[in-house]
């Protein structure tokens, strides 16, 4: 490798560094070979140098010193003309864990965040987080850095800067406002992981800056619950239920911010999504932000999910064992998509077992449990085991099928499987807790299996059952004592524990026949190798056996002992584990994890919707404002503008011949909308004087630019708007032949471009920018705004662009030339492009007298379509067709 990397041909270093970059994506160590490759950092081949990048973005942290030999390199680097060579060298800059060169990286950040090419900017994004993680103090800077790069109308930079923004400055939230419905229109369009860090980040944003839309149900249901619990006090009820009421009244109706809206609709579509993580991104949004009548949408989209890999299956299912707890009803229809298949693995089959028995309700119990009888086949013990769980928890929660579980369950005491059995006495245990009266056969049935269950906590479980209620076995418990008395000291620790209970209840109970086997039980204890049970034994012995010394507490001793427990409550075990945010690390393993930001909680009031409204720059020139100034005042004064009353050439009768005249000719169509859009605008004007006032504002622009159809020889907008004309255009009136439709100019600010950054043009900087406006040699072509500005010492000369590798079928027509501009000095020229209905980059060549440049025009899709004018009504009936 290192006499290929040393060699002096392109060829040979290419496919060294093919084949280490390969030996790196297979695992193997190279950085033997750093001081080699890091020679070529400076090599004039592109694909050689960017290979040399991809290594020295893996070793640069591990070799830092040699990799600091060549920081100059990576400088000259972050000039150069081709993008991914300024990425690649700002990539590697920032992976130098030095703290001597953050200077040196806070400049390269700030100067590719200003960089022309959209990939060389989310690099910049990227570079952030390292930076920061460096060298904290630097936040501030970052943090302008930040602001600058979320402006950033590019969707390739969106996700990436939202991430340095959740890396850097999560609580500076006030970022976020006036970019937030930029960031909600563009999520569509943004990559997948961009999408799924942008859509928690909204998430928390909304929870901070709306109202929750479940407000008033969430109110209610706790009105419910106090009830359902407070039924001993009927006027404490009626006092809780008058003062929610009053509450509810005084609140105001909920009316959804459009901008909460705006997000919910502009998310919905990325449920389709095949990536996993962004729809369970959109998932959590809507369970966390939706009404409630609106989050049935994301059921269909997370089973869809089930049918992937286990691991995406598994990240699923935990989240939808959540949202079934609160949100039941929307995973319904879907309860066969949980039935579990003999092919799962045994977290899966334990996650849809949650999820089924979540599901579980009067009208498909049935179902659930035929299934359930089924699973309890399985050969997959742990599973077996959950799925008895299951059945307890349906009983408890559906009392209908109580019994027909507790009975169910009774049948497999008599399973060969030991863990089988001891499953199902635990969970008997519990049922029988709510009913111990009714099922006193079950009790004996299980006294008889102490003999042959082995297994400690079933052992342990009987024990309980048959002290606890001894008073409906007074036959068979004493007889279960001097059975474990026997061998007490070969018991586990659990079961010696429930032991010494059982001899006590027993004792209290009835003593006659107990009285020496108690004793005989404490004195074993009293030496076991325990502590626990010798402590047991003792407190035990002085609470219940009478002495002089005895203290006042064993006149309660049956009080203690004996006293009603309360029946167990089965919950699920994804009960509360909402208040993490779903889909995050920390609701997977429910704690948590590092660098988790918790969920907000809903404000009480709503924040000022205002600061997310954003001023958006007019396009109309300066002098057009003028103008339209001074007719809105000569508007106050004198009479509608278009009146039938104005004389017999008042504007309405030109407008009329303007649209007679255009529609005759076949290149005049947008001027005759126009000049019809103008003749209805008259319409409505003079129909009522209240509307008047609304009209003038809507088409205030149109107003000021129209005018008659202009003669084939009308010079070019970019011509007369830079030539002497312009000083005298604020005097013109519509009857002017200078002013056509050919010059409107759609309302929102045209977008600039750099076609050539100052740096790299030595002085020279173009911008080019869509006019949308008709480009007039030829209709069927794109108009594109060119402007030259001089920034160097010197004067430009024979500045001119020409064709260069275009795609097949685009034209260029027109190419623009200067021949002299000053330093200092700017210039405007139009020129042509039929990109061919492509978005591919048109490119050229930019010439000077000494040099010559490789730029592209990159066509944005809206830049293609033909500008189109009319009312607010014509685009409503056209919108309803």
């Amino acid at each position: 490798f290192i006499e290929m990397l040393d060699s002096n041909k392109d060829s040979l270093k290419l496919e060294a560094m093919k084949r280490i970059v390969a030996m790196i994506a297979r695992g193997k160590n190279t950085s033997d070979l750093f001081p080699a490759v890091v020679k070529n950092v400076a090599c004039k081949n592109i694909e050689v140098k960017k290979l040399v990048y991809v290594y020295l973005v893996r070793y640069a942290e591990e070799q830092q010193d040699l990799a600091l030999l060549s920081i100059s390199t990576f400088q000259r680097g972050l000039k150069d003309p081709n993008q991914l060579i300024r990425a690649s060298a700002l990539r590697v800059l920032s992976s130098i864990r030095v703290t001597i060169i953050v200077p040196i990286m806070m400049l390269a950040i700030k100067e590719a965040a200003s960089d022309m090419s959209p990939y060389v900017r989310k690099t910049a994004a990227h570079a952030i987080p390292k930076l920061y993680s460096l060298d904290p103090e630097q936040k501030d800077q970052l943090i302008e850095v930040i602001e600058k790069l979320l402006a950033d109308k590019t969707t390739l930079v969106a996700g990436s800067v939202v991430m340095a923004f959740e890396e850097v400055c999560p609580e500076r939230i006030d970022l976020i406002h006036k970019n937030y419905r930029k960031l909600c229109n563009l999520l569509v369009d943004v990559e997948e992981w961009g999408q799924v860090v942008i859509i928690n980040m909204l998430t928390r944003y909304a929870r901070t800056q709306f109202l929750n839309p479940n407000l008033n149900e969430c109110l209610l249901e706790e009105g419910g619950e106090s009830t359902f619990y407070g039924s001993d006090a009927d006027q404490d009820e009626d006092e809780d239920e008058d003062k929610k009421d009053e509450a509810l009244s005084k609140r105001k109706p909920y009316v959804m911010d459009p901008d909460h809206r705006l997000l919910l609709r502009n998310t919905k579509p990325l449920l389709q999504s095949r990536n996993a993580a962004v729809v369970m991104a959109v998932a959590q949004l809507y369970f966390h932000l939706a009404p409630k009548a609106e989050v049935g949408v994301i059921a269909k989209a997370l089973v869809r999910l089930l049918r992937s890999h286990s691991e995406v299956q598994y990240v699923v299912l935990q989240n939808v064992a959540t949202m079934t707890i609160k949100r039941r009803g929307m995973f319904e229809p879907y309860l066969k998509s949980f039935y579990i298949r003999s092919t799962d693995p045994t977290q899966i089959k334990v996650l849809k077992l949650e999820v089924l028995t979540n599901l579980a309700s009067e009208t498909n119990i049935s179902t659930i449990l035929r299934e359930f009888q089924t699973y309890i086949k399985s050969m997959d013990k742990d599973f077996v085991a959950a799925t008895i769980q299951a059945i307890g928890r349906c009983a408890t929660h559906i009392g209908e099928v109580r019994d027909t579980c507790l009975n169910g369950l009774v049948q497999l005491l008599s399973n060969r499987d030991e863990l089988v059995v001891a499953e199902s006495v635990v969970v008997i245990k519990k049922l029988l807790q709510m009913q111990p009266e009714k099922h006193s056969d079950i009790i004996k049935h299980m006294a008889k299996l102490t003999d042959n269950i082995q297994v400690p906590m079933a052992r342990a479980s009987i024990l309980w059952l048959i002290g606890e209620y001894c008073e409906h076995v007074p036959k068979i418990a004493p007889d279960v004592l001097r059975k474990m008395a026997k061998t007490f000291t070969n018991e586990e620790d659990i079961v010696k524990l429930q032991i010494i209970n059982l001899a006590a209840k027993l004792y209290l109970t009835n003593s006659k026949q107990t009285k020496l086997l108690t004793q005989y039980v404490l004195n074993l204890a009293k030496y076991d190798q325990n502590y626990d049970i010798r402590d047991r034994a003792r407190f035990i012995r002085q609470l219940i056996v009478p002495t002089d010394k005895c203290g006042a507490l064993s006149k309660y001793a049956k009080k203690l002992i004996l006293a009603l427990k309360p029946a167990p409550i089965l919950e699920s075990p994804f009960k509360d584990r909402d208040h993490f945010q779903l889909g995050s690390l920390s609701h997977l393993l429910n704690t948590k994890a590092g660098g988790y930001q918790e969920l907000p909680d809903w404000p009480q009031d709503a924040p000022d919707p205002s600061v997310r409204n954003v001023e958006v720059k007019e396009s109309v020139p300066e002098w057009t404002k003028c103008s339209s100034r001074e007719k809105r005042k000569e508007k106050k004064v004198e009479k509608p503008f278009y009146s039938d009353s104005e004389g017999e050439s008042g504007p309405t009768e030109s407008a009329d011949s303007e649209s007679d005249s255009a529609s005759s000719s076949a290149s005049g169509s947008e001027q005759s909308g126009s000049g019809s859009e103008e003749s209805e605008e008259s319409e409505e004007r003079s129909d009522s004087d209240e509307e008047e006032e609304e009209e003038e504002e809507e088409y205030m622009s149109l107003d000021v630019l129209m005018g008659p159809t202009p003669s084939p020889q009308v010079t070019p907008v970019g011509n007369f708007l830079s030539s002497s004309l312009v000083t005298d255009l604020e005097g013109l009136s519509l009857t002017d032949t200078v002013l056509s439709p050919a010059t409107i100019s759609p309302s929102g600010s045209l977008k600039s471009y750099e076609l050539l950054h100052r740096i790299t043009g030595e002085g020279l900087w173009v911008e080019y920018c869509f006019s949308r406006q008709p480009f007039l040699p030829d209709p069927h072509m794109v108009a594109v705004q060119i402007q030259f500005t001089n920034s160097a010492a010197t004067e430009a000369k024979s500045l001119r662009l020409e064709e260069a590798k275009l795609q097949s079928g685009m034209r260029v027509k027109e190419f623009p030339e200067i021949e002299v501009l000053p330093a200092g000095e700017s210039a405007t020229v139009v020129m042509g492009v039929d990109f061919c209905d492509s978005t591919q980059a048109a490119n050229l060549q930019l010439c000077t007298h000494s040099r010559k440049f490789f730029v592209s025009i990159q066509p944005p899709v809206g830049e293609l379509m033909t500008p189109s004018f009319m009312t607010e009504n014509e685009f409503k009936k056209e919108q309803g067709k």
